[in-house]
């Protein structure tokens, strides 16, 4: 027996010479499964060693060659939460020097995971093992590919995690469909929305019955949005198409909200009410307040506030509540399409429900209000938005500054665009445009050039806007030399080689002689007769009643179905805003040319140079430049002006076949109409147009002013005076053009007390006189003279 038997100098040191190694003979097998308890010791023992000073250098001795390393091993001491990531980073490392051991998928697959703990952190170890493997041809599994794009795209490391994608292209085509998702979210946050389509397009067409939940909704509804804000309508429509040949496609309620509001914002206003149709035909989903917000915003923008106005009285009987954002989007769809008694009511009401307005609510009433020219409301609702507490913005100055401007009310404008430079609030380069535009108009070019050296010294962008606002109106006032000095002063070098280059193009392109084959065509060509402008407008419009459609008193959107049912007639046919002769506030190489064509088109038409203006568009829509509905407009209006009614009529027929919302027929196209509808005094016309837009939801100030005008011309003062009743209904206030244009009608048809009325309610209103006014005055005293004269010879002779 063994028993107090003398221990040999073999035996004679403890079981665990090192706590690594029993001896120099005897290897522990951890897997063996009679010994659990040594290979539970052994780790225990290796966590100890890493635990301590020293870390892996404690492994590094005579002994620690002989333990033999496996995959379960290693797992063990990954897998321990008490050791410190870097310790279990260097104890990898060290494995991976041992020539009798080889890292598995599975050890690679653990240490990376470990690593996503803290992404940003260890970004360099991660991409360090992911070089590892692909060196030894280890494959990475794809639940571990996910897990990494995950944990870098929850740190906001998107291009960290694209980049992964450079070390795992060898498994990109054995990925599990689901792990796409995580590949998209990472391109469409990194802004690689390209390659975010083409992944999306190869995730679809893998799709099949087996894994038809493969893709997410949420990950198609991001890119959805993602391509909506940047604009990409092609690729959007694209997405949605390829979505939509899927049976079981991937979208949820949110998903048909991105796509009804995208179309909506779009002109596209048929498919957001089609798609509107589909949710509640299909019972897929129940529209949310957020689906009503959308189809209200795509109404507005579409100029059918009419119809938004219905569907948002609605949206509160239909088991929804309005929220601010409902109550914003109607309150601007009435204040731009100058429904400012509508938009005064909702704002009450939005208070009356709890709901605090925010500045950009006080913005969109305080801009109605001026170009309703209802100073004195813009004025107590500016004190209003102060009481509240809603801080102004540098936009709400500068609607401020530019309806006093347009109210006539220039000395107040300039006052304060004074004292907010004054202030050094408030101020920023559109300030400076709007002011330059107004002081422009007046003729003041040297005072303009000194705000543009002053926006220049203030380091505020002279944009092509405020250049184009100075070009026009030096060759208004024949000021040819204030080009050169505009060009000393603009240090803006993007834009100004860019300007001098299109110049000259444009002057040496003018000069070019063309054939007289193309001087002999027409440009335009005659469609047909002006007078039939009324069946142009019928065929695009189909004006909705709620009181003349059939209600279905089941539905909790009757309305709503209706307009749904009615989709395909349901086009814009007035857009919301009236078209700019430039619309970007600075250089845009897609834009550039058709904004410097608008101005030279304006600049030639100033000057009554007609064919100067129609060759230089005939030269640039022949470059494949694309006119806008300004460049549209401006040639109408000379034409009519002209006399010229039935190509203006052929310039109409070109713009409503563009079919684009950038050539919609919009304010000022109307007002040509009504223009030339009076010079053929076909008055009768052009009451029947009004009704038409007034059903459409969308008359402004000048429109009413340009029909005022034909009806009294044409001696229809009853629909005069109804006009003048409409107009005021709508919230709008007659300005000084309204009450010059009621009087000199009224003089010239011998109806002088009605003339005299509107001279007093023109006083009692507090609108100031203009020079035309003093015309005015002295044609009705002249008249009034007559009229005396004439009554008393008439007693003489009785």
């Amino acid at each position: 027996m063994l028993h107090g038997r003398r221990r040999t100098a073999s035996h004679s040191k403890p079981l665990f010479r090192n706590p690594l190694i029993r001896s120099k003979t005897t290897i522990i097998q951890p897997n063996n499964s009679k010994s659990k308890l040594g290979t539970f010791l052994l780790v225990a023992s290796i966590v100890k060693s890493l635990s301590e000073p020293g870390g892996t250098r404690n492994l590094n001795n005579e002994e620690s060659s002989l333990i033999s390393l496996s995959e379960p091993l290693v797992l063990q001491i990954l897998r321990r939460s008490s050791l410190d990531v870097s310790k279990k980073v260097d104890f990898f490392k060290w494995c991976s020097l041992r020539h009798n051991y080889k890292h598995s998928a599975s050890t690679y697959s653990q240490v990376l995971q470990t690593l996503c703990i803290n992404p940003v952190i260890h970004k360099n170890d991660i991409f360090e093992f992911l070089a590892s493997m692909n060196r030894e041809g280890v494959v990475l599994d794809s639940s571990t590919f996910k897990f990494l794009l995950d944990s870098f795209i929850k740190s906001g490391n998107f291009d960290s995690a694209l980049e992964i994608l450079d070390h795992a292209e060898n498994i990109l085509d054995r990925l599990n469909p689901d792990v796409y998702n995580s590949v998209l979210i990472a391109l469409i946050r990194s802004n690689h929305l390209t390659m975010a389509l083409f992944t999306f397009f190869k995730l679809l067409d893998s799709i099949t019955d087996e894994n038809k939940n493969s893709m997410d909704a949420a990950t198609c509804n991001e890119l959805l949005v993602a391509l909506r804000k940047a604009g990409m309508r092609a690729e959007f429509r694209n997405a949605f198409d390829k979505l939509r040949e899927k049976k079981n496609f991937p979208i949820d309620v949110r998903g048909y909200n991105i796509c009804i509001h995208g179309f909506g914002n779009w002109g596209k206003l048929e498919t957001s009410l089609n798609l509107f149709k589909e949710m509640k035909e299909k019972s897929l989903f129940a529209p949310d307040l957020c689906t009503y917000n959308s189809l209200i915003q795509s109404l507005c923008f579409n100029g059918k506030v009419n119809d938004a106005l219905i569907v948002f009285q609605e949206l509160k009987t239909s088991g929804h509540e309005p929220d601010p954002f409902t109550y914003r989007i109607i309150i601007q769809g009435c204040c731009k399409c100058y429904k400012i008694n509508d938009a005064t009511k909702i704002f009450s009401e939005m208070q009356h429900n709890g709901f605090l307005p925010d500045t950009i609510i006080y913005n969109s009433l305080l801009d109605g209000f001026l170009k309703s020219r209802k100073l004195t409301d813009a004025c107590q609702l500016f004190d209003k938005m102060s009481d509240d507490g809603v801080r102004a913005s540098s936009s709400t100055y500068n609607i401020l500054i530019d309806g006093l401007f347009k109210n006539r009310r220039g000395q107040a404008a300039y006052a304060l665009f004074g004292d907010l430079k004054k202030k050094g609030q408030f101020v920023d380069g559109i300030t400076y445009s709007i002011v330059i535009l107004h002081i422009c108009k007046e003729g003041m070019i040297d005072e303009a050039m000194e705000l543009v050296e002053e926006m220049e010294s203030r380091n505020f962008v002279v944009d092509l806007v405020t250049i184009t606002h100075l070009l026009v109106a030096f060759n208004k006032e024949g000021r040819r030399g204030c080009e050169e000095r505009l060009m000393k002063h603009i240090k803006n070098s993007n834009l100004m080689p860019t300007l001098l280059k299109w110049k000259a193009n444009m002057e040496s392109s003018m000069k070019d002689p063309q054939s007289r084959e193309k001087d002999s065509t027409f440009m335009f060509p005659m469609k047909g007769d002006f007078k039939e402008i009324l069946s142009l407008i019928t065929q695009n419009t189909n004006p909705s009643r709620k009181d003349t459609i059939d209600i279905n008193p089941w539905s909790s959107s009757p309305y709503m179905d209706h307009l749904a049912d009615e989709a395909k007639s349901n086009k814009q046919i007035i857009s919301s805003s009236k078209g700019k002769r430039v619309e970007e506030k600075g250089i845009n190489v897609n834009s550039f040319d058709v904004n410097m064509m608008n101005t030279y088109i304006s600049i030639y038409l100033t000057k009554g140079k007609l064919s100067l203006a129609c060759k230089l568009f005939e030269i640039f829509t022949d470059l494949g430049v694309d006119p806008v509905s300004y460049t549209y407009n401006s040639l109408m209006s000379s034409l009519v002006k002209k006399g010229y009614l039935n190509e203006a009529y052929g310039v109409l027929s070109e713009m409503g076949n563009k079919k684009d919302s950038a050539t919609t027929a919009d304010v000022a196209t109307y007002n040509m109409i009504f223009q030339g509808l009076g010079k053929m005094g076909r008055a009768d016309l052009a009451s029947a147009v009004l009704r038409r837009l007034v059903d459409g939801g969308f008359v402004d100030l000048v429109m009413y002013n340009t029909l005022i005008n034909v009806l009294g011309k044409g001696g229809r003062f009853d629909e005069v005076n109804r006009v003048l009743e409409e107009m005021k209904r709508s919230g709008i206030n007659p300005d000084v053009v309204t009450y010059n244009t009621l009087i000199e009608v009224n003089c010239k048809g011998g109806r002088l007390k009605e003339a005299h009325k509107f001279l007093k309610m023109m006083v009692d209103a507090d609108c100031a006189p203009n020079h035309v006014t003093d015309t005015t005055l002295e044609f009705l005293e002249k008249e009034i003279e007559k009229q005396k004269h004439k009554q008393k010879s008439k007693r003489r002779r009785t």
